[in-house]
């Protein structure tokens, strides 16, 4: 018993350490982008995809997004060090060293490349195109106003990459069109999220769109961003003809991102936690019930 302690000891540290980088990564949040690969794949098979494909999409958009915020907590530790908000951040705080991450950022993106070969050949060609943009988006705050639509970008990748998956090519309009929804819905929604930020970014020289415009306009600027996802939605519902169902999902969506922009006001943030999560989750979950289950009325 004595001599097989150090060893366990040494198993329950690096679980413990597994358990504390998927907190800091916050895992849960995949629920954010994974419904809306899962109905990139949906319309592409037009209907259930294979099982196999189902899995290994899952796979690569674990694997991507844990990839991408776990590199990300490292590109910005030394700001969430000096962040008020960020500082207990596990790194900062001492909970995790840097190499423990960088092992889970490489083995994460092995995942991804893994998972991406098993799809088909184009996944797995355009699979090094996925992971440099979620890893340059962790340097864009140094030097652009766009990040916010870079990490729009970055989500967007996942229903067009799994439409990909499905079918092996881009042969319709539609998942371009899911694409630029995630985009500006996601680009929207970051907005809001900086605004927590203000006073930090423009003391530390980042850009972003709440330093430069101040919160009043950003929110604006956000507003106007879910205006044009919208307005995508609208178009994503005309071009898949999709009936009732998908009808009832755009308008909820549409409430949904209304409800959002009542929650936050210029001299009042405290409930922007509800506006950012929640209501984000929401919309992900209903657009993949509403116009992934059309699909199966309209076959």
């Amino acid at each position: 018993m004595v001599g097989s302690s150090p060893p366990l000891n040494e198993v329950m540290g690096f679980v413990s350490n597994i358990r504390t980088t998927l907190e800091m990564i916050k895992i849960e949040h995949t629920l954010f982008a994974l419904p809306f690969a899962f109905l990139g794949a949906v319309l592409a098979a037009r209907g259930i995809p294979a099982a196999w494909q189902i899995i290994w999409i899952t796979v690569a958009m674990v694997g991507a997004r844990s990839t991408a915020m776990a590199f990300n907590r490292i590109a910005d530790k030394d700001y969430d060090a000096r962040n008020p908000r960020t500082k207990m951040r596990a790194i900062p705080a001492g909970a995790l060293s840097v190499a423990f991450v960088w092992g889970f950022t490489l083995i994460a993106a092995a995942i991804f490349f893994v998972a991406a070969a098993m799809l088909n050949r184009l996944t797995m060609i355009l699979s090094p195109v996925a992971l440099a943009s979620i890893v340059l988006y962790s340097y864009t705050k140094r030097w652009t106003l766009l990040s916010h639509l870079i990490l729009g970008w970055c989500l967007a990748i996942a229903p067009t990459g799994a439409w990909i998956a499905v079918r092996g090519t881009i042969d319709s309009p539609v998942p371009l069109l899911l694409s630029l929804v995630v985009m500006l819905w996601t680009a929207g929604f970051d907005v809001l999220y900086a605004c927590q930020d203000y006073d930090f970014d423009r003391r530390a020289g980042l850009y972003s769109i709440p330093a430069r415009f101040g919160i009043a306009r950003s929110l604006w600027i956000s507003r106007m961003l879910h205006a044009g996802a919208f307005a995508a939605l609208v178009a994503l519902y005309f071009v898949t003809n999709l009936g009732i169902v998908a009808l009832i999902g755009l308008v909820a969506t549409g409430t949904l991102l209304i409800y959002q922009h009542t929650l936050v006001r210029a001299n009042d943030l405290t409930r922007l936690n509800a506006a950012f999560f929640t209501t984000n989750a929401f919309v992900s979950v209903i657009l993949f019930l509403t116009f992934g289950s059309a699909v199966f009325f309209r076959r």
